[in-house]
């Protein structure tokens, strides 16, 4: 089929990488490190973000609000039965919906990338009949996974995730909404971890073009939670990494740094998570006419990919409590050394200590009244008594050495 002529072929988005593996440097740069200050810029977002909800504070519910951030949206429209396919990105909204009413009868995947036009929105809204509450959901910050139905079908919320390189969890937000014969779906970004489902589409042998849309969210819902995986790979590397540091013995204060803020990222994942768990679990106990036993059979798949995500952040939690108490230990140990050295040397001289200042008094060998005193320190004035005292020193302090030595003392054994 010819393309209308005003559109333009469908330009390959970068997808999003399985998940960034932190290089070596990125654990040894100063400039990496998790505890210095807040950059401007970070400010300077807070602040806006902060603006932004108090803002919103006693809107009328259902206005829509777009974000200053907002990225101008692109329109990706795919249209696919079991024997046609057609993937185009259209400039236009108008030449799209024309396009996607002039075949009812084929299968639709619009996706809208970037919230930057207020007026598409209201437009999206009304065409695709989305009630104001679920398009205020969509346009929101953030909005947990959850599923609500609607006059046409379904609306779902999932959160995508990536573990960057720079040592932080990402998350973006998939809104979906399904019909009799299309799938619509929102995002903020232009980058995203769906490229699987489109290559799927493409290829022409995949169930997806034979199933009705609802398998197309189920596939979007699903490819999502497999990213949940690399995510939570990433998590395990850079704990093993930590942990490493630990037993090498480089660990300072930002190791534990770096392990806080990892257990953060875990528990801010685990909160992602578990409402997707809960979304899910819903999906299946929904009746049959609005989630036909067919399609509930994958979800279920779904469900299990969640709990198995949950069940690994449960247990890189518990690891990172592990490396905590294994940094404190460190520490312990390294503090309990550095006073082992301190107290053998505090140990050699105090003997020195009581010799020197025992011949330190000041006992006069002559009295005042010109009589000597035998007793005084005789050996004050033997021409030997200065070297024979050093000598008595050296061997104490040989003595002592040789006895700390067969104890174990001087030695990490």
């Amino acid at each position: 089929m010819t393309p209308p002529p005003t559109a333009r072929p469908t330009a390959p988005l970068p997808a999003k990488p399985l998940f960034a593996t932190p290089s070596a440097h990125a654990y040894d740069d100063d400039d990496n490190d998790d505890d210095q200050e807040m950059s401007a810029a970070d400010i300077v977002e807070l602040e806006t973000a902060r603006r932004l909800r108090e803002e919103r504070i006693g809107q009328r519910p259902g206005t829509l609000t777009i974000r200053p951030d907002a990225m101008p949206p692109r329109l990706l429209l795919t249209t696919y039965d079991e024997d046609f396919f057609h993937e185009q990105e259209y400039a236009s909204y108008d030449e799209l919906y024309a396009f996607f009413g002039q075949h009812p009868d084929k299968k639709h995947w619009l996706d809208v990338r970037g919230y930057n036009d207020l007026a598409l929105i209201e437009r999206l809204q009304q065409d695709f009949n989305i009630h104001p509450l679920q398009m205020e959901d969509v346009l929101s910050d953030y909005q947990r996974a959850k599923v609500e139905e609607t006059d046409d079908g379904l609306f779902l919320v999932s959160r995508m995730t990536e573990f960057t390189r720079l040592l932080t969890i990402e998350d973006d937000q998939l809104s979906i909404f399904t019909g009799a014969n299309y799938v619509l779906t929102f995002q903020d970004d232009y980058d995203d971890c769906l490229e699987p489902v489109r290559v799927r589409l493409r290829t022409g042998r995949s169930s997806l073009r034979r199933r009705p849309p609802l398998y197309l969210a189920y596939a979007l819902t699903d490819v999502v939670l497999d990213h949940y995986y690399p995510t939570m790979a990433a998590i395990g590397d850079y704990l093993e990494t930590l942990e490493e540091r630990i037993f090498q013995g480089r660990a300072d204060r930002r190791v534990l740094a770096r392990i806080l803020h990892v257990k953060k990222d875990i528990v801010r994942f685990r909160r992602l998570v578990y409402p997707e768990r809960e979304k899910i679990a819903e999906l299946l106990r929904m009746p049959d006419d609005e989630v036909p036993e067919e399609i509930k059979v994958f979800f279920k798949d779904c469900y299990d990919h969640a709990i198995q995500a949950l069940d690994l952040a449960d247990s890189y939690r518990e690891t990172v409590s592990s490396l905590i108490d294994l940094y404190m230990s460190d520490q312990s140990n390294r503090a309990n050394e550095v006073m082992k050295v301190l107290t053998i040397i505090s140990s050699i001289f105090i003997p020195l200590s009581f010799v020197v200042g025992l011949y330190g008094m000041n006992f006069q060998r002559e009295s005042p009244d010109g009589s000597i005193n035998p007793l005084n320190m005789p050996e004050l004035y033997s021409p030997w008594g200065y070297p024979i005292l050093l000598a008595l020193l050296a061997i104490i302090v040989i003595f002592q050495l040789v006895y700390f030595y067969r104890k174990g003392w001087l030695t990490n054994k």
